[in-house]
């Protein structure tokens, strides 16, 4: 089947920044072979129910097409059910929210903000799923979005039946299955846990099982022939149209959801767009950017600095205040350090090699969601520094010397 076409610059949506930030994690990523640098460079796939839609993008335009398993829609439900993805597009990446604007206004508002946008365009707040979402964040405990990616897509192909298989369009001797996102009713069964467990999930195995027992015990799991979700689900999306605070009451009654889970679901699929799920890497985004006074070693996030963070990111960027926070995110990510950087303008290379990797990149555990901004180094590692460039700067004529030598005159404190 043939993709359609849309006419979306990607100043208002970039695929290549939107399904890669930590936002959704079930997104198939597939580069393309092409000498076509003005053409798309990757297709995107997501399995939804009963289809599995596929994008493209260029500089101008999105490119959409839907596949069904088997037996194939008749002509006459092809055209509904396209216009049925269209549909879904159009509300998955509220395409009516004009981001340019948004980007505009939040530049006016923010010289900090101004200094990204251009590199950073396009990213905008999906509107996902609310139980997949709720799933997905309880994952982000703790992790790092390959993994998170990783347990997710494991979790759909153990709990879900293969919907369909697609080949890779660069290479069609290869081809790869997808699984729908299991419902509520699949996850709340007693033996779930255990089994997650040995998929890697750690403690967020029995998380997600009781989380998914309670919503179906609490609001049943029945289907409507006109509407596929089960009731659980159904009362998940109804958060949507109460108040985020009554929305957030609500969530933090789920096991494994805290202030910030709650809030990242409240965001990106309950449209509460003011909300700025905070941690201690937006902490220290505020500091390093929004004047917020860092305490010294590891701060604890307390309800009151919390909400002092959510209150200062409110007041700097307004009612869409998760948005702009969802920009500044991705632009302190390690994996978006290259992003939209040519060659002229990319700063030069750092020479030296550090010693040892940082202590996030050993302890995948030990990782939020999102990685640490880089922090500032305290004045011991300065005056460190410092000190090691006077000691060369002083001893030019060591230069010559053996190592034998060198060490003997450190320690004998003597001058040649």
């Amino acid at each position: 089947m043939s993709f359609h076409s849309l006419h979306i610059p990607q100043l208002q949506l970039s695929l290549a920044a939107v399904l890669k930030c930590g936002q959704s994690f079930r997104w198939s990523i597939i580069p393309l072979r092409t000498n076509d640098y003005n053409g798309p460079t990757h297709e995107y796939r997501l399995c939804l129910r009963d289809r599995v839609v596929c994008l493209r993008q260029s500089s101008d335009t999105l490119f959409y097409r839907t596949v069904y398993p088997d037996p194939q829609p008749t002509s006459p439900q092809l055209a509904l059910r396209d216009a049925e993805t269209l549909a879904w597009v159009d509300d998955y990446f509220q395409l009516d929210i004009d981001l340019v604007k948004l980007y505009d206004q939040w530049a006016i508002r923010d010289k900090v903000f101004a200094r990204f946008r251009d590199r950073f365009s396009g990213i905008r707040i999906l509107r996902q799923d609310p139980w997949e979402n709720v799933v997905s964040f309880i994952c982000s405990s703790n992790n790092n979005i390959s993994r998170i990616t990783k347990m997710v897509q494991n979790l759909c192909s153990h709990f879900s039946p293969t919907l369909l298989s697609l080949p890779d369009p660069a290479n069609p001797d290869q081809s790869f299955t997808y699984h729908p996102f299991p419902p509520p009713s699949i996850l709340s069964l007693a033996d779930v846990s255990t089994t997650l467990r040995t998929l890697g999930f750690g403690y967020r195995a029995e998380f997600i099982q009781k989380t998914a027992k309670f919503l179906v015990d609490s609001h049943g799991s029945d289907t409507l022939l006109d509407n596929p979700c089960e009731a659980s689900e159904q009362w998940l999306q109804g958060l949507r149209s109460v108040s985020t605070a009554e929305a957030r009451e609500e969530l933090l009654k789920l096991t494994g959801v805290g202030r910030k889970v709650a809030d990242c679901v409240l965001l990106m699929s309950l449209d509460k767009k003011e909300v700025v799920p905070v941690d201690t890497h937006v902490y220290q985004i505020a500091i390093k950017h929004y004047g917020m006074k860092g305490g010294s070693g590891k701060t604890t996030m307390t309800p009151k600095l919390y909400d002092e963070l959510h209150a200062r990111f409110f007041s700097v960027w307004g009612e869409y205040a998760g948005w702009a926070h969802s920009v500044m995110f991705t632009a302190d990510l390690k994996a978006f350090a290259d992003y939209n950087i040519t060659p002229s303008s990319s700063p030069q290379k750092k020479t030296s090699t550090p010693k040892r990797k940082r202590e996030s990149e050993l302890k995948e555990e030990g990782k939020d969601c999102l990685p640490t901004p880089p922090l500032t180094p305290g004045p011991g590692a300065i005056s460190k520094a410092v000190i090691g460039a006077s000691v060369l700067a002083l001893e030019p004529e060591t230069e010559n010397m053996t190592l034998a030598e060198r060490v003997k005159r450190r320690r004998t404190g003597k001058r040649t």
